[in-house]
């Protein structure tokens, strides 16, 4: 870099304005008599490059601007006796506001050269260019002065003084212009990325600690001269301790948690105590105290420190700031309880699914094969107790739950609640097992003096699949928690490839079943249900088919508990209904106008408060009266009916329709749900009517249970009879009815009505 030369005249006018911020956001500028403010930047010279390889013209210039001011400071020059050396300067102090260039140096072409480097340069975007040059046929193009905005063009023979001067003030003022619009756009920069960053804190206290980091970047000063001061509620404070320092940097960090008056610099302790009584903000020269309402009674203060004089565009972007933290400020309780519901579970005051997520993202970075665990346990049952005992009986359940499991599996295990009744554990194969979970629950819960017992079903996952998102991990161990719920009560299913080829197996059946249902590749078939004491029929029942079209048969099995989980059941069961009907209909009209026919009937579709509805308009529509259908529900639903679906029997008894509850004594019957269900025929499973010709001792329960239909005035239909002499003792015990392959398999409908040909006339 060459030399710096030049001597400068300055002025030194008082100015006597601040700026004043009150809690309404509003800005308004304030008298300080407290101390002169001068133009901060009046004494920072404008360096002005001289590029020229005649050390004649470096002179003069020295010469003639060597007293001048501009805009009110002075200039100070930088010499440079070739392009190259020019650029080094420029490179060097890259504040330089205008570079006098003779086009001719060391090349023809070199002014030219730099002026092509200099505006290729971002950071000397702002620099200006005046051309100089004592050849007047080197002078540039129109075309090349403007695309290299440069300006102003000038032989030398023309510089006067004057001309020199009036050439430079439109430079630098175009100049100036250019740095305060660039400072303008940085400090708003800051202050959208301040607002950002302070509406993410979480809390008061960070949001305190953030203050202080933006402002210091805002004003370009060090953290270390910033306080924060808090206002405590009014009816929390006593003389002299109303206020508290809650965050501090540098200088000022053993103040953290100190009382106000305890700050040994007073002038300091005053401009803060000052701003959070007034409730408004001052900037003064060399310090600024900045008041950030957070409620009516509630508020920051933030004071910081300047060695130099802060400028008056810093002073307008702390303006700016305030009004714009002023929200910030208001909304950081709101923020933080808002990021609480985002990771706390408000109820039981514990993490929540976006807490395991994080947690769960964060031990596969830190150890994706490691030996960590995530299991998810369900309360057993917790539906029936809920509605049974209370919700608020429900509650203690939960809560006693939470507790026990953080009393368990402590720091460094997480325990977080998913939903409901469902709760999620992370920690360590050493410590999270099958057994661990187990023994969790092995005791009852004393609630409401009651000693509570208490099951779980669980599903675990082994954390070591690799960089593997934790809602991936989730969904792992919600598969082998419904496998678990599935197999029973107190259940553990570890999630393993095998499950996870079983569900992806069942997605594949599901899509296949809903593509055939809409293809119409879906039939029915009926089978006969005969009176033992006529032999004559009764009645049909009409069960689903599924074949594929290889002409493989997928067993109902199969795809009935698929289509009720996924909710395909009700469009099924409403075609169903519609088929069979339509059915019956032709069976009446070719070959038994007697017949009645048996429909089974979901959990799902019973639950439906228009289920009553629906039928009493499918069996208008086919021309069915209502006591040619009987609804067939199984035992486990007949016992888990909740009022709805019996109202919905109810309404379809009394017009006529029967019900019959299928498959009785494979499930848990509740004798007095029985006596209440309205119901008209108990079918025996298969699996107990094969025990009639097995001797006295196995018949006992299928004895047991006719005796219990007749006794409850309910005819009693025996499942699966595939055999006469089961036949015979199923009559001889009482049974009124029954079905299986000894007296026909399901059939079509075409083969059903050549078969009801050969049988004696329908029973009515």
């Amino acid at each position: 870099m060459g030399p710096v030369s030049g001597r400068g005249r300055r002025d030194h006018p008082q100015q006597k304005t601040g700026w004043k911020m009150s809690d309404s956001d509003d800005m308004v500028f304030i008298d300080d008599e407290r101390q002169p403010v001068e133009e901060p930047d009046e004494a920072r010279p404008w360096l002005v490059l001289v590029a020229d390889d005649d050390d004649g013209v470096h002179e003069v210039t020295r010469f003639a601007l060597g007293t001048m001011s501009i805009l009110g400071r002075p200039l100070a020059l930088l010499h440079a006796r070739s392009g190259a050396e020019a650029l080094v300067v420029l490179r060097q102090q890259p504040d330089i506001a205008v570079i006098l260039l003779d086009v001719v140096m060391e090349s023809d072409d070199a002014g030219l050269q730099l002026v092509d480097a200099i505006r290729s340069d971002q950071s000397l975007a702002n620099t200006r260019i005046i051309l100089r040059t004592g050849q007047p046929g080197h002078a540039p193009e129109t075309e090349t002065i403007s695309r290299y905005d440069i300006n102003d063009y000038k032989t030398k023979a023309e510089l006067s003084e004057s001309r020199l001067f009036a050439s430079l003030t439109m430079a630098i003022r175009s100049y100036d212009q250019l740095q305060r619009l660039d400072a303008h756009r940085r400090g708003l920069e800051m202050i959208v990325t301040a607002s950002n960053q302070l509406n993410a804190k979480p809390g008061v206290r960070a949001f305190a600690e953030g203050l202080i980091t933006q402002i210091a970047a805002l004003v370009g000063v060090s953290a270390d001269g910033l306080v924060c001061a808090c206002a405590e509620k009014p009816g929390q404070t006593t003389d002299g301790c109303e206020y508290q320092v809650i965050a501090a940097a540098g200088q000022f960090a053993p103040l953290i948690h100190h009382r106000l008056s305890e700050i040994d610099d007073k002038r300091i302790a005053f401009a803060l105590r000052e701003a959070l009584t007034s409730r408004a903000s001052h900037v003064d020269r060399l310090s600024a105290t900045l008041f950030f309402a957070k409620a009516d009674d509630e508020g920051f203060a933030a004071y910081i420190a300047s060695a130099q004089p802060i400028p008056p565009i810093d002073q307008k972007l702390l303006e700016v700031f305030c009004s714009n933290i002023a929200l910030c400020a208001k909304n950081v309780d709101l923020v933080a309880e808002l990021r609480r519901d985002a990771f706390v579970d408000r109820q039981l005051g514990m993490p929540n699914r976006n807490a395991l997520i994080v947690e769960l993202n964060r031990r596969a970075q830190v150890a994706p094969y490691g030996d960590g665990v995530l299991a998810i346990v369900d309360v057993d049952q917790f539906a029936t107790i809920n509605d049974i005992l209370g919700q608020h009986y429900g509650d203690l359940v939960l809560k006693a739950t939470a507790a026990r499991l953080r009393e368990r599996f402590v720091h460094p295990a997480l325990v977080a609640r998913l939903a409901g009744d469902a709760f999620a554990i992370v920690g360590q194969r050493a410590e999270l097992n099958p057994e661990s979970i187990g023994n969790c629950f092995a005791g009852p819960f004393a609630l409401m003096g009651i000693q509570q017992p208490l099951s779980v079903s669980a599903g675990v996952v082994y954390l070591n699949g690799g960089f593997r998102p934790g809602a991936e991990y989730l969904a792992d161990a919600y598969l082998a928690l419904k496998r678990a719920k599935a197999s029973g009560l107190a259940q553990i299913v570890t999630y393993t490839a095998d499950l996870a080829s079983e569900v992806r197996s069942r997605a594949r059946l599901l899509d296949d079943l809903r593509r055939a249902f809409e293809g119409e590749r879906l039939f029915l078939v009926y089978q006969p249900q005969i009176d033992l004491g006529s032999n004559r029929v009764v009645g049909v029942e009409a069960l689903l088919r599924w074949r594929l079209a290889d002409g493989t048969m997928i067993p109902p099995a199969t795809f009935i508990p698929i289509a009720e989980q996924s909710g395909l059941i009700i469009d099924l069961g409403r075609w169903l209904l519609r088929e069979a009907m339509q059915a019956l209909h032709r069976l009446r009209a070719a070959a038994a106008p007697e017949l009645r026919m048996a429909v089974n009937v979901s959990a799902m579709e019973l639950r439906r408060p228009d289920f009553a509805d629906g039928v009493l308009r499918t069996l208008s529509e086919a021309g069915i009266p209502a006591n040619a259908l009987e609804i067939e529900i199984t035992e486990s639903l007949a016992v888990g009916t909740g009022e709805t679906s019996i109202q919905s029997l109810a309404t379809l008894r009394a017009g006529g329709t029967t019900v019959a509850i299928d498959d009785f004594g494979t499930g848990y019957s509740s004798l007095a749900y029985l006596e209440r269900l309205p119901a008209d025929r108990l079918k025996i499973d298969r699996s107990l009517v094969d025990a009639l010709q097995h001797g006295d001792r196995a018949a006992r329960i299928p004895r047991t249970i006719i005796a219990l239909g007749r006794e409850l005035g309910l005819r009693v239909v025996a499942e699966g009879v595939e055999h006469q002499s089961v036949a015979t003792a199923a009559s001889l015990l009482g049974c009124h009815e029954a079905q299986g392959y000894h007296f026909a398999r399901p059939m079509p409908e075409a083969e059903l009505v050549a078969w009801l040909a050969t049988r004696q006339p329908v029973a009515g």
